[in-house]
């Protein structure tokens, strides 16, 4: 007899190989389980949108090698947005309906995740986004979660830093006008609560190839550390070349080594408040890790985790319900378990639809091109 839905918490998403091979007997059919990706996989987020397809793609043959869905084959259907959020929008309506598919998985960036999320929401289809908590209508859409913190806990992360791990109080800041605002609205909110003063706060458009003039400002009002919050890295590698010496770190977002290729000489030395250092894994982050450079020959960073990690919920909830259950079903599911993940514990029914907790997170500085666990704990 299947346990209830509720009694089911905490569950790691690596064991769910142990219950997703249900007998013969219970399968609808034969057909693949559909699930849409829409993703940044060209444009300004393709530096995000190609590790979340790869963490996708790995978690898919994995799932697929330890008996599917019920029996069934998981079949993800991924779709490029460009970065853009009018074609989010339009690719996730083709998947919809077009394909018929059961859930959607992705965008990659804030603006194309609203977008996706006012069809999905009309219709109550899970959708599980690789960003956080952005604009407040996200939490009117209750079959939409996150597999990445709220902005709000991206700017504490940063903020328990600067002021604790560098005690610094002079803090200049480089956004952009996407993401980057987003945390940057927070940083202000709370800056004040960890001494901080911000000396100079330069937006630039997210896209540009060049935020030299805005970094050269922030240069100019003599901080003692520089935050830059992009999903690029355009502006690391201007703020070096225009001799910014300070310490830099990021937010969430810029981890990736697509961006680490990006800053060429200029990569190392930044401090990032991330999830996942794949040099040195957590225990519960080591299988993950395995498996990736076995397939890829590379190591994987926070997104590629958000993809692999999202595909996983999504397997679970539907191997509990069973891919005929209907949205409502489906997305009950993925709110009445706890996840332990390979990015952190997740509780979807929390108020920010992710439940990612300030300690989760991990800290790192590149070294030679490298990632290096920092001693440094948020708390």
């Amino acid at each position: 007899m299947k346990q209830s839905l509720r009694r089911r918490m905490f569950l790691p998403l690596l064991l769910l190989p142990l219950f997703a091979g249900i007998p013969a007997c219970e399968q609808a059919d034969d057909q693949p389980v559909k699930v849409g990706a829409v993703l940044s996989l060209t444009g300004p987020g393709a530096g995000l949108g190609g590790p979340e397809r790869n963490g996708i793609l790995l978690a898919q043959k994995l799932i697929n090698e330890r008996g599917g869905i019920n029996g069934r084959p998981l079949e993800v259907i991924i779709e490029d947005d460009g970065s853009k959020a009018d074609i989010a929008k339009s690719k996730a309506e083709g998947l919809i309906h077009g394909e018929n598919v059961v859930a959607l998985l992705g965008p990659s960036l804030t603006a194309s995740t609203g977008a996706a999320a006012s069809v999905t929401n009309r219709i109550g289809m899970p959708q599980l986004c690789m960003t956080g908590l952005g604009p407040e209508i996200e939490l009117s859409y209750k079959s939409l979660f996150h597999m990445l913190p709220p902005q709000s806990l991206n700017a504490r992360a940063m903020l328990e830093y600067l002021s604790k791990g560098l005690n610094a109080r002079q803090l200049g800041v480089l956004y952009d006008s996407g993401y980057g605002q987003l945390v940057m609205t927070h940083i202000e909110n709370h800056a004040g609560d960890y001494g901080i003063n911000i000396v100079a706060a330069e937006k630039f458009e997210v896209g540009a190839t060049d935020v030299s003039t805005q970094a050269a400002k922030v240069r100019a009002a003599k901080p003692e550390v520089v935050g830059i919050i992009a999903t690029s890295p355009v502006p690391f590698r201007n703020a070096r070349q225009m001799r910014i010496t300070q310490p830099i770190v990021s937010a969430v977002g810029s981890s990736s080594y697509e961006y680490v290729k990006g800053m060429g000489e200029f990569a190392d030395d930044i401090v990032f408040p991330e999830f996942i250092v794949s040099e040195d894994p957590l225990p519960h982050q080591k299988e993950f890790v395995d498996l990736f450079v076995k397939e890829y020959g590379t190591l994987p960073k926070t997104y590629d985790a958000a993809g692999w990690d999202a595909t996983h919920v999504i397997a679970q909830a539907l191997s509990e319900v069973g891919p005929d259950a209907g949205s409502e079903a489906i997305a009950e599911a993925i709110r009445a378990n706890r996840y332990r993940g390979v990015i952190a514990s997740f509780n979807f029914a929390a108020p920010d639809m992710t439940g990612i907790e300030l300690e989760s997170y991990t800290y790192s500085k590149l070294v030679d091109g490298n990632y290096t666990r920092l001693p440094f704990t948020a708390k």
